[in-house]
């Protein structure tokens, strides 16, 4: 062994024994890793190993290298005649490695690293380096339609599992040189590779700086998903409402980019995290900007109502039939007595148990296969409701409200924000249960200022209600003509003063 090969356990040795059996030890019983053997230079039988696993390169990669590989000794290094090692080794040294994958290694941990990541690593008698060639041949999912943001009117590509892949979609669209994206891997057995970008001059560089630091905490750790790195820079983990938003969609991506948020993407899941995230941007859809002002400003305020409503109906419907009776009409309060009488449970015991009952029909549904579960979920709400119904445990009026609430919060564009209204809205029925309208007024209290004391790093969560921007309200409530909302925040900074008279 030569002095490079002494001077530390993590260089390549010139000795290729040496190599492959530390290439053995290293990925002992790992039925997958493929060595094969092979000679250069006629007649001399130089040997050479290419280290890969068989499951991540395909076949037709690896014989594709070797064809390569051989021409370029035989023609270009060579020039027909025979190859010496030396000649060899400096052709690879001085850039005969020129092909787009192609690089030479120093390190015995990195090409460890890089066999785990699908690359065809070449170690070779007589030298202390190793070429190592990316031939990653695994099939990936194809780009199709987003399945949990489908639009009528608007593009129908979403992003997939391969990073790379996500990157061009979005460089496709946004073709500027102030689109910065920055990656790295994380230092566990998974080796993630996660990537983060911003469009420079338009990020707020306060919640730039603060992202960074978070987000380079993570330099160890398993991460699996961008849900992980969500938990991981958040404020509080326990916090119901969600402080990042999620999109399959390029296009909701390219748009969040403009207006100064962050994106987060992680190789092998399909989502792409954008922070920090604020009530008004949870509550809109991409396909509000592809639909008319008029259309997408009454859309809006539907949404305004669904949230209301899957956050506070069953409270008020405990509230008044509990505490104030006198506030609702006669001939309905009639109906409502009528429709209670031999209930043996209160109105909050009520709601509480067929909430539950939704609850567990909600779960099921989405658990169960998509063929089945749509159904299991449909026909168990109607046999549920009417049996409840029936066996005087749940009257007619509060399984009525409890569909209404469950609709209203399937109108929420955000999944995660949606399971937020569905959390809160057990504690604001025990609220009312308890003080009534005193007790709802109380609980909404203590949300607001709940919601106004989150900064997502560092920014306000009820922008631009709290602290109060006017200019902010045309993208709030309502959509304000396009023509008044595109440009984005860069232009506007950048935007020249006119010339005084």
């Amino acid at each position: 062994m030569n002095k490079s090969a002494d001077s530390g356990y993590d260089s390549i040795s010139s000795v290729l024994g040496s190599n492959l059996k530390r290439i053995e030890a290293t990925f002992a019983h790992c039925s997958d890793l493929a060595m094969v053997h092979m000679t250069y230079g006629p007649g001399l039988g130089y040997s050479a190993c290419s280290v890969y696993y068989d499951s991540l390169v395909q076949r037709k990669e690896y014989n594709y290298l070797k064809e390569t590989l051989q021409d370029l000794v035989t023609t270009q290094v060579g020039q027909g005649t025979t190859v010496r090692p030396e000649e060899l080794f400096r052709f690879f040294e001085q850039g005969g490695a020129s092909t787009h994958t192609a690089i030479v290694l120093d390190s015995f941990e990195q090409a460890v690293r890089d066999v785990s990541h699908g690359y065809i690593v070449i170690f070779f008698d007589l030298w202390d380096k190793a070429l190592s060639y990316k031939a990653l041949g695994l099939e990936k999912r194809q780009v199709t339609e987003p399945t949990t943001e489908p639009v009528v009117q608007g593009p129908k590509e979403s992003t997939i599992e391969e990073l790379n892949k996500n990157i061009g979609m979005l460089r496709m669209r946004l073709k500027s040189p102030h689109f910065k994206l920055e990656k790295f891997s994380i230092e566990s057995e998974t080796k993630t590779e996660i990537a983060y970008g911003y469009l420079e001059g338009t990020v707020n560089p306060e919640v730039l700086a603060e992202f960074k630091t978070r987000i380079h905490k993570l330099k160890s750790g398993e991460i699996l998903e961008t849900s992980y790195i969500e938990e991981l820079i958040e404020d509080s983990p326990y916090n119901p409402f969600p402080q990042v938003r999620y999109t399959e969609r390029p296009d909701v991506v390219i748009a969040e980019l403009l207006n100064g948020k962050i994106i987060v993407m992680v190789n092998g899941t399909g989502s792409t995290l954008i922070c920090p995230a604020t009530f008004a941007e949870l509550m809109q859809s991409s396909e509000d900007y592809y639909q008319r002002t008029l259309i997408s400003s009454l859309v809006r305020l539907m949404r305004l109502i669904a949230f209301c409503i899957a956050l506070m109906l069953p409270s008020v419907y405990i509230a008044l039939s509990t505490f104030h009776s006198e506030l609702i009409p006669t001939v309905l309060l009639l109906a409502i007595l009528n429709s209670r009488e031999g209930i043996p449970f209160p109105a909050v015991i009520e709601a509480f148990i067929m909430e539950l009952f939704f609850e567990l029909l909600r779960e099921a549904g989405v658990r169960l296969p998509r063929p089945v579960g749509s159904a299991v979920s449909i026909v168990g709400a109607l046999v549920i409701g009417e049996a409840s119904i029936n066996a005087g445990i749940a009257s007619p009026i509060l399984v009525i409200i409890v569909a209404l609430t469950g609709i209203a919060s399937f109108a929420m564009p955000q999944f995660n924000f949606a399971v937020a209204l569905r959390i809160l809205r057990f504690p604001m029925m025990l609220f009312a249960a308890a003080l009534g309208g005193f007790g709802l007024m109380i609980a909404l209290l203590l949300l607001w200022l709940h919601l106004s004391n989150m900064r997502p790093l560092g920014q306000s969560y009820l922008a631009p209600l709290a602290p109060f921007k006017p200019i902010g309200l045309r993208d709030f409530l309502i959509r304000a003509p396009l023509q008044t909302l595109l440009r984005s925040p860069r232009q506007m900074h950048l935007k020249k003063p006119k010339p005084k008279p």
